[in-house]
C-alpha cells in the first residue's frame, strides 16, 4: 500500500508528496471518473416508478402514487379522448414536436401512463404541477390539496359522454350520509342529505380510529339557546342531532384531524398522539340499512414525518392491489416492504423526540399504531379478483415509448462518457508511472517547473493545461530568487516530454536565475540585518545637542516611524518585482483599481515629507520638525537616499510667510467685524427680548422680518469668527415667491411658519440696514380699527401675501411628505391604553453625533449660499430664491418635525411606497407581534388597509405609531420558522385548483 508523504516546503528538489500517491499505487478504475452508473437509474424489475421532488412536492407525489394505483380510476382516466391525435403523423407522433398535455386530464393520463410503462426509476410531474399552478418552494395542507384536486377532476370529467369516465370519481369516492334532527317534543324528524368523499375524523381524546368513527356519528343535544325550530310544533324546542351513513364508496378516505388551529398561539399545530387501526375495518354497525357488504380493507397510510404543522416530509405506504405487497413511496425511492406486511415502525421512530412523549402502544396482529399517518385508505373487500389487465393505450404506449428510448439514448452517452474517461485515466496511469520516475534530476542538466503545474498534471479531476512560468519571473523576465521556493527542480528529459505534449513556458534553464534579482536581494537582506542596530545608534545621536549651523531639519513625525518606514520601503522593492511579474502574465490591475492605488501611495507621506509645505519648501511651522546632527542624518540618508533635505540655515517657505501674514490679517479683521455687530445686536445674538406676533408687543405698530437661516449663519460667525466667513447680505428673496409676493400668512407665522422666520424691531432694523446688504424690505404693520379691542386689530405684510404661491408651497410640502424614499417612524405598543417601554429587540439609531453647525461647517468649499451673494440681476436672482426657498422649507421641515424618541420606543425606516403590510412585518420583527395581531393607529385614525401604501395612509416622515396587539406570540425563538407561522396563509389561491 503506498503511503502519502508530506511535500518539503521550500525545498525545490523534493517531489513527494504533489499529488503522485494516487497514481503509484492500486487504482480502481471508478477513480477514472465522476460519473454514477446510468443503470442506477434504470427501473429495477416488477418494482414501481417515484416521482421527484420539486422542491416541496412530496404532497403531491403521495397522492398521485394513491390514485395512480386505484386501479379503476386509472382505466377511466385512460379512456378518456386525448388531444394527442394531433400530434400524430401517420402511424406515429411527430419526432420535431414534444407532446404537451392540455388538460389535467391528459395530464394525468401521461404520468400514469410514464408510471406504469417506464423505463426510468423516477420520473418529472413538473408539467402536471405546472398545469395546477403550485408553488414548489412552499409546502401546501396535503388533505386541502386531496379535496381540491378531486373536486376539480370531477368537475373536468363530468363533460365525458362515456358514464365509466364521467362517473368515476362518484362511483369510487362518493359515499352519502343525513343530518338529521328529531323534535323531542312531537318526535318529527327532519333530514338534510349530502354527500361526502372523505369522512373528517377528529383524533384529540382518542386511541382507535373506531372512537373516532363513533364520535363523528355520535348524538348532539340541542338545548337552551341552541335549541331547533320545530316545524310541526312551530316553536323552539329541545332536541337531538346526529349523522347516519346511507352509503359507503369503494375506497373509503378517513381523513385524521391532525393539524387544528390553536387559538392561543394564532396558528395551526399538530396532534402527534397515537391512534390505532386495524387493517380490516367493519363499517357495518356505523351504516343506518344492515345487510350490505361494508367490510373493508386497508390500502394505504399516508405518512407526515415531523412535529410541526409547518414544516416536515410527507410519504404513502401503499398497497398493491395486484400482488398485495405493501411498498414505501418517498418521493424518488420507492422501497418494498417484506413479506406483504405493512410495517410503520421506522416512520414513528423519525419524529422528534420529546420528554413529554407518549410511548407507543401495542399493537395486536392485523392492527397498526401511528401518530404521525394523517390519511387512510380503505378499499371494498369483494370476491371478485382485481382486473390486472389494465392496458395503456396506443398513444400513449407511443408517448412512454418514445421517452425510454431518451432515456436508453442518455444511457448509452453516459456509458460511453464513463469509458471515455477510464480510457484517460489509464492513459494518464501509465504516463505518470514513466514519467515520475524520471523527474529528479540529480546531476544531470535540469530545469524549473512550477510546483503547482506539477500538482495539477498529478490532479485526476482537472485536464491538463500548458506550462505557465511567468509567474516566477522578475521585472528582468528570469527566475527570481524568492520563487524558487515554489518552483521544483526536475530533469531535462522530463521537461522535455512536458513541453512537447503540453507546451507552454518559458523554459527556465539552469542559467535562468536572475543574478540581478539575487544581489539586490542581498542588500535588502544585509540592510534589514543592520536596521536594528542603526536604529539604537540613530536615538543615541539624536540625545546630541546640535550646534551652529551643521544639522539638519527632520520632521517629528518621520522620526518616530522612521524604522518602519524603513523596512516598508525594503519590503516595496521586492513588492514592485512581483507587481511587474503579474502585468507580463496578463493580470495587470485594471485602471480604476490602478489609478486608486497609485491615489493612495501618493496620499501616504514618505520621509521628511511630513515638513514640506504645498509649494514644496520647508514648512513655516518649527513645532512639527527638529534639528538632528549631521551623522543622523547621513545615517538616516542611506535608507532613505530620495528624501527631502533641508540644513539647517534653509530659509522657510516666502509664499506660506505671506499667506500666514494675510490670515492672521484677516483673522484679526473678522474678529473686529464679529464683536462690532455683536455689540450693535446685542439682543438678537442673544435671543433675548424677541418680539411675538402672537402677543403683539404694544410700543410698536411695525415690526420686521429676516430669514432665520440668516440669523443662525450671522450667530455663527460672530461665535467662531476665524473658522467662518462674514455675512455680508440679508437675503429676505427666499421668504419671497418668484413674483415677489410673501410666503406666508400672518397666521402661519404664529404657527408653523414661525420657526422659518426672525422678528426685528425696528430700532434693530436701522442697524441691520447699516450693517448688511439687503436685498427686499419685509414688514408688519399693525393698524387699528376704530375703537375696537386690540386684539382685532389689522396687520398689514409688505410685500403682500401671494395666494397662488402660497398654495402651491403647500402642496409641494405635502407630495414631499408622502413621496419619501427612506425616513424614520416610530412604533409604540400599546397594552390598556398604556404605551410600553420594551428594550429587547435592538433599536435604530437615527441621531446623530454631530451637532447641526458642526454640520454646517463641513460644506465643502465653493458651495456658497445664493443668499449671502452681493450680486445684481433680479430675475435670475428671484427663480434661484425660490429654489432656495423650497430647499430651505425642506430643511426646516426636517428640523422642525423631528421627533425626540423615548426610551424603548422603535425605530424604523420606511419608504412611501412600501405597503402596510409590510411595515407589518417589519413591527413583527421589533415587537414580536404577528400581523394579524396587530391593531395599528397614527392620530386616532386606525390603519387597516394592508393593500395600502404608507404615503396614502397619511404615515409621513417622524410619525409616531401606536400598536396594540390582540394576542402576542410569546415564545418567538426562531424567527425565519415564525415567519411561515405570522404571515397570513393564502393556501391555493391563485392556484388551478381553484379555477373551476
Amino acid at each position: 500500500m503506498w503511503l502519502q508523504q508530506r511535500n518539503c516546503k521550500g525545498n525545490p528538489n523534493c517531489l513527494v508528496g504533489i499529488g503522485e500517491h494516487i497514481w503509484l499505487g492500486e487504482i480502481d478504475e471508478n477513480s477514472f471518473h465522476n460519473i454514477d452508473d446510468p443503470n442506477c437509474e434504470r427501473r429495477k424489475k416488477n418494482s414501481f416508478v417515484g416521482l421527484t421532488n420539486l422542491g416541496a412536492t412530496c404532497y403531491v407525489n403521495t397522492f398521485l402514487q394513491v390514485w395512480f394505483l386505484n386501479l379503476e380510476l386509472r382505466q377511466a382516466l385512460y379512456l378518456c379522448p386525448s388531444t394527442c391525435s394531433d400530434y400524430m403523423m401517420g402511424d406515429g407522433i411527430q419526432e420535431e414536436k414534444d407532446y404537451e398535455p392540455q388538460t389535467i386530464c391528459e395530464h394525468l393520463q401521461y404520468l400514469f401512463a410514464l408510471l406504469q410503462n417506464s423505463n426510468r426509476r423516477y420520473i418529472d410531474p413538473s408539467g402536471f404541477v405546472k398545469a395546477l399552478g403550485l408553488d414548489t418552494g412552499q409546502q401546501q395542507d396535503a388533505q386541502e390539496f386531496s379535496k381540491l384536486f378531486m373536486s376539480l377532476l370531477e368537475d373536468t370529467l363530468s363533460k365525458q359522454k362515456n358514464p365509466d369516465v364521467r362517473n368515476i370519481v362518484q362511483q369510487q369516492f362518493c359515499g352519502e350520509y343525513a343530518y338529521v334532527t328529531v323534535c323531542n317534543q312531537c318526535g318529527r324528524e327532519s333530514k338534510l342529505l349530502s354527500k361526502f368523499y372523505e369522512l373528517e375524523l377528529n383524533i384529540q381524546g382518542h386511541k382507535q380510529l373506531t372512537d373516532c368513527i363513533s364520535e363523528f356519528l355520535k348524538e348532539e343535544k340541542l338545548e337552551g339557546d341552541n335549541r331547533y325550530f320545530c316545524e310541526n310544533c312551530q316553536s323552539k324546542q329541545n332536541a337531538t342531532r346526529k349523522i347516519r351513513l346511507l352509503s359507503l364508496p369503494c375506497t373509503l378516505n378517513l381523513q385524521l384531524m391532525r393539524f387544528v388551529f390553536d387559538r392561543q398561539t394564532g396558528h395551526k399545530k399538530k396532534l402527534n398522539t397515537y391512534i390505532g387501526f386495524s387493517e380490516i375495518l367493519d363499517m357495518e354497525p356505523y351504516v343506518e340499512h344492515k345487510g350490505g357488504s361494508y367490510v373493508y380493507e386497508l390500502s394505504a397510510v399516508l405518512i407526515h414525518r415531523g412535529v410541526s404543522a409547518y414544516s416536515g416530509h410527507y410519504i404513502a405506504h401503499v398497497k398493491d392491489p395486484q400482488s398485495g405487497e405493501w411498498y414505501k413511496f418517498n418521493d424518488e425511492d420507492i422501497e418494498k416492504m417484506e413479506g406483504k406486511k405493512l410495517q410503520l415502525g421506522i416512520e414513528e421512530d423519525l419524529a422528534e423526540p420529546s420528554k413529554s412523549q407518549t410511548r407507543k402502544p401495542k399493537c395486536g396482529k392485523g392492527t397498526h399504531c401511528s401518530r404521525n399517518a394523517y390519511m387512510l385508505v380503505y378499499r371494498l373487500q369483494t370476491q371478485e379478483k382485481p382486473n390486472t389487465t389494465v392496458q395503456v393505450p396506443a398513444f400513449l404506449q407511443e408517448l412512454v415509448e418514445r421517452d425510454n428510448s431518451k432515456f436508453e439514448e442518455w444511457c448509452i452517452e453516459m456509458a460511453e462518457m464513463r469509458k471515455q474517461s477510464v480510457d484517460k485515466g489509464k492513459a494518464k496511469h501509465e504516463e505518470v508511472k514513466e514519467l515520475y520516475q524520471r523527474l529528479p534530476a540529480g546531476a544531470e542538466p535540469y530545469e524549473f517547473v512550477s510546483l503547482e503545474w506539477l500538482q495539477k498534471w498529478l490532479d485526476e479531476s482537472t485536464p491538463t493545461k500548458p506550462i505557465d512560468n511567468h509567474a516566477c519571473l522578475c521585472s528582468h523576465d528570469k527566475l527570481h530568487p524568492d520563487k524558487i521556493s515554489i518552483m521544483k527542480r526536475i530533469s531535462e528529459y522530463a521537461a522535455d516530454i512536458f513541453y512537447s505534449r503540453y507546451g507552454g513556458g518559458p523554459r527556465l534553464t539552469v542559467k535562468a536565475l536572475c543574478k540581478e534579482c539575487v544581489v539586490e536581494r542581498c542588500r535588502v537582506l544585509r540592510l534589514k540585518n543592520q536596521l536594528n542596530e542603526d536604529y539604537k545608534t540613530v536615538n543615541n545621536l539624536l540625545k546630541v545637542t546640535v550646534k551652529g549651523n551643521d544639522g539638519f531639519w527632520v520632521g517629528k513625525s518621520s522620526l518616530r516611524s522612521w524604522r518602519q518606514l524603513a523596512l516598508e520601503q525594503l519590503d516595496e522593492q521586492d513588492g514592485d518585482a512581483d507587481q511587474s511579474n503579474g502585468k507580463m502574465n496578463g493580470s495587470t490591475l485594471n485602471k480604476d483599481e490602478s489609478k486608486e492605488e497609485r491615489k493612495e501611495e501618493e496620499e501616504e507621506l514618505n520621509f521628511n515629507e511630513d515638513i514640506l509645505c504645498p509649494h514644496g519648501e520647508l514648512c513655516i511651522s518649527e513645532n512639527e520638525r527638529r534639528l538632528v546632527s549631521k551623522e543622523a542624518w547621513s545615517k538616516l540618508q542611506q535608507y532613505f537616499p530620495k528624501a527631502p533635505e533641508f540644513p539647517s540655515y534653509k530659509e522657510c517657505c516666502s509664499q506660506c510667510k505671506i499667506l500666514e501674514r494675510e490670515g492672521e490679517e484677516n483673522e484679526a479683521l473678522h474678529k473686529m467685524i464679529a464683536n462690532e455687530q455683536k455689540t450693535s445686536l446685542p439682543n438678537l445674538f442673544q435671543d433675548k427680548n424677541r418680539p411675538c406676533l402672537s402677543n403683539w408687543p404694544e410700543d410698536t405698530d411695525v415690526l420686521y422680518i429676516v430669514s432665520q437661516f440668516f440669523v443662525e449663519e450671522w450667530r455663527k460667525f460672530v461665535r467662531k469668527p476665524a473658522r467662518c466667513s462674514p455675512v455680508s447680505a440679508v437675503g429676505n428673496h427666499a421668504l419671497l415667491c418668484p413674483h415677489g409676493g410673501l410666503m406666508f400668512t400672518f397666521a402661519s407665522m404664529t404657527k408653523e411658519d414661525s420657526k422659518l422666520i426672525a422678528l426685528i424691531w425696528p430700532s434693530e432694523w436701522q442697524m441691520i440696514q447699516k450693517l448688511f446688504v439687503v436685498d427686499h424690505v419685509i414688514k408688519i404693520t399693525r393698524t387699528e380699527v376704530g375703537d375696537a379691542n386690540p386684539s382685532e386689530a389689522q396687520y398689514i405684510s409688505e410685500p403682500k401675501l401671494c395666494p397662488e404661491c402660497r398654495e402651491g408651497l403647500l402642496c409641494q410640502q405635502q407630495r414631499d411628505l408622502r413621496e419619501y424614499t427612506q425616513a424614520t417612524i416610530y412604533v409604540h405598543k400599546v397594552v390598556d391604553n398604556k404605551k410600553v417601554m420594551k428594550d429587547s429587540a435592538p433599536e435604530l439609531n437615527v441621531s446623530s453625533s454631530e451637532t447641526e453647525e458642526d454640520k454646517e461647517e463641513a460644506k465643502p468649499d465653493g458651495e456658497k449660499d445664493p443668499d449671502f451673494n452681493q450680486s445684481n440681476g433680479g430675475t435670475k436672482r428671484q427663480k434661484i430664491s425660490h429654489q432656495n426657498y423650497i430647499a430651505y422649507q425642506k430643511q426646516v421641515i426636517r428640523r422642525s418635525m423631528r421627533h425626540r424618541k423615548v426610551r424603548g420606543e422603535k425605530a424604523l425606516l420606511v419608504s412611501a411606497n412600501q405597503t402596510l403590510k409590510e411595515l407589518k412585518i417589519q413591527i413583527m420583527h421589533a415587537f414580536s407581534v404577528a400581523p394579524f395581531d396587530q391593531n395599528l393607529s397614527i392620530d386616532g385614525k386606525i390603519l387597516s388597509d394592508d393593500c395600502a401604501t404608507l404615503g396614502t395612509l397619511g404615515v409621513i416622515p417622524e410619525s409616531v405609531i401606536l400598536l396594540k396587539a390582540d394576542e402576542p406570540i410569546a415564545d418567538y425563538a426562531a424567527m425565519d420558522d415564525v415567519m411561515q407561522v405570522c404571515m397570513p396563509e393564502e393556501g391555493f389561491k391563485g392556484t388551478g385548483l381553484l379555477g373551476h
